[in-house]
């Protein structure tokens, strides 16, 4: 026998679980807020910079960098697994870095 559960509960417990799921995500921000930590540009800007570097990071390769919190996000296309590689070593070995996260996707270019 299945039990009957009025519909204003189910509301009430689907708001619950939403609410739940928005307010961890925002426990990311708590320890410097949304505009980032103190040094996040430089990271970015370093990052940037020593990407520059390496041609085989450019053109018509596509890598855009956001750091938040000492953590650096790596978003893009490029060629090759190779190409990832280096760009996700090049993010990490900058001063500061704690963690890179990676999400360059390859392009295949219909080969």
């Amino acid at each position: 026998m299945a039990l009957a559960v009025p519909a204003d509960r189910w509301s009430r417990a689907a708001v619950a679980v939403i609410l739940i799921g928005a307010l961890s995500g925002c426990a990311m921000y708590r320890k410097c807020g949304f505009a980032g930590c103190p040094g996040d540009a430089k990271i970015t800007r370093d990052v940037q910079a020593l990407m520059s570097r390496y041609p085989a990071l450019q053109t018509p390769n596509s890598i855009r960098v956001q750091t938040m919190d000492h953590v650096v996000y790596l978003y893009g296309e490029v060629n090759t697994g190779l190409e990832r590689s280096t760009a996700e070593s090049v993010a990490g070995a900058i001063p500061g870095v704690t963690r890179v996260v990676d999400s360059i996707s390859l392009e295949y270019g219909g080969r």
